[in-house]
């Protein structure tokens, strides 16, 4: 909806795509606010969460739809579209790590006992002696969690208001970088079944979705497993920093990477790098400093997997233009289904994770799990990801751009440039003999 809407929208002195990252981000960073806001009802609170939740991941997709397509905007050259890439993920990587370290290190102060497994009771009634091991908490405990958690909002709600004032001030849109030839809307849904049509882009969502989800399993249940399986409850937020530094660390080496050997090749190799890691955690008895070391290899693999698909989607476009030079303007088209997909492979992943471990008997704050638990969690982490890195990985194989293309498709563009260019001149003189 969001990539309908920016299609329609009409060309500004702020551009096309600005004013929707300007004016989305203070309702953004409203809602987010209240997503972690405790209202004092005694009914209702799932609905207000709900409402608040699905009302932050609108408006974040009003800023990330706009945002991305802007590496479209600001640049015609290869070269320069993925320098600009790999800053954008080096920073987003790096937000990410602020997020985790500002929410984490809050938040962590905040001492929440965790809740010892009524062993003295039956199965079937350990939920209710749950409820009443929860009756008994310390109130004072819950009350600073909720101000810690409220605090870390405030936080990194201030943080996104700095950097979307950084963006809208420091980016301008280039009107001739995109093509657009006049301030009449494009037709979004021939543009949808265009694009929708164009076999490279549907394999290179189709390998896109599978990684991500890979890697978004692995994350959604990467605390629980440092946890309980690994025995590392104090730790996971400095091992998931590790992870998230490495990362931003070495963004700029896969960069250089792709430059040098090709894009499709620093798929393979970076992506397939989290395979042995991602074994290796759950094979070898617990160990604190092999733990830091796999997190730090997996790293190098989570940059990879967040550079080198957003890399390749300006490619698919060059090659869309290529064979539709008549159809324009369907950027946010193309962007918005890899921020779709995002969200959806998000959403895939909570559910999957969260009806795995139920089904397993997972126990909320609990101070130990049942084996099943481990198990499943050793599963989510490690044996189902491998399966679908491998399926992306595959599915990449399929992806027809490769730099030999990349290099044509380059030189037709510039080809079809320099006629329209040639064309444009000679009617303006055509026009000037007239007058």
């Amino acid at each position: 909806m969001v990539g309908f809407f920016i299609s329609k929208t009409p060309w500004t002195r702020f551009g096309r795509l600005m004013p929707w990252i300007i004016f989305s981000t203070p309702f953004a960073v409203i809602s987010y606010f209240l997503v972690w806001f405790v209202p004092d009802i005694s009914r209702g609170q799932v609905l207000w969460y709900l409402i608040f939740y699905c009302m932050f991941q609108t408006l974040v997709t009003c800023f990330h739809v706009p945002y991305s397509a802007l590496t479209m905007f600001i640049s015609r050259e290869q070269s320069e579209r993925d320098s600009a890439t790999a800053y954008r993920m080096t920073v987003e990587v790096l937000g990410t790590v602020l997020g985790t370290a500002i929410q984490g290190q809050i938040v962590g102060k905040v001492d929440t006992p965790c809740i010892q497994s009524p062993v003295f009771i039956g199965e079937t009634n350990s939920s209710v002696a749950m409820e009443e091991v929860n009756m008994t908490h310390d109130t004072g405990s819950l009350t600073d969690t909720k101000n810690a958690y409220m605090i870390a909002a405030g936080v990194i709600g201030g943080l996104y208001i700095l950097c979307a004032v950084i963006l809208s001030v420091g980016v301008r849109e280039k009107r001739e970088a995109s093509e657009l030839q006049s301030d009449e809307p494009v037709s979004f849904f021939r543009g949808l079944k265009l694009v929708m049509n164009h076999g490279a882009y549907i394999k290179l969502i189709a390998g896109f979705l599978f990684t991500s989800l890979a890697f978004m399993l692995l994350e959604g249940n990467f605390a629980l497993f440092c946890t309980y399986t690994l025995g590392f409850r104090n730790e996971f937020q400095n091992i998931l920093l590790a992870i998230m530094l490495s990362a931003t660390l070495t963004i700029p080496l896969w960069q250089w990477f792709l430059t040098r050997f090709g894009k499709k090749t620093a798929v393979y190799v970076g992506i397939s790098s989290a395979i042995p890691f991602l074994i290796t955690v759950v094979v070898l008895d617990s160990n604190l400093i092999v733990t830091y070391v796999v997190a730090i290899a997996a790293g190098i693999s989570v940059a990879a997997a967040f550079l080198l698909p957003w890399s390749m989607l300006p490619d698919v476009i060059d090659d869309f233009k290529l064979q539709h030079p008549d159809s324009r303007g369907h950027e946010a088209i193309f962007f918005s289904f890899y921020v779709f997909f995002t969200k959806f492979t998000s959403g895939v992943s909570l559910g999957i994770s969260t009806l795995s471990l139920d089904f397993a008997g997972y126990q909320t704050r609990g101070c130990s799990q049942p084996i099943e638990v481990n198990f499943t969690l050793k599963m989510l982490v490690s044996a189902v990801p491998v399966g679908l890195i491998l399926l992306g990985l595959l599915l990449f194989k399929l992806y027809p751009i490769d730099e030999e293309k990349r290099r044509k498709n380059k030189k037709a563009l510039q080809d079809l440039r320099e006629e329209s260019n040639s064309s444009s001149e000679s009617d303006n003189t055509e026009l000037a003999s007239i007058v």
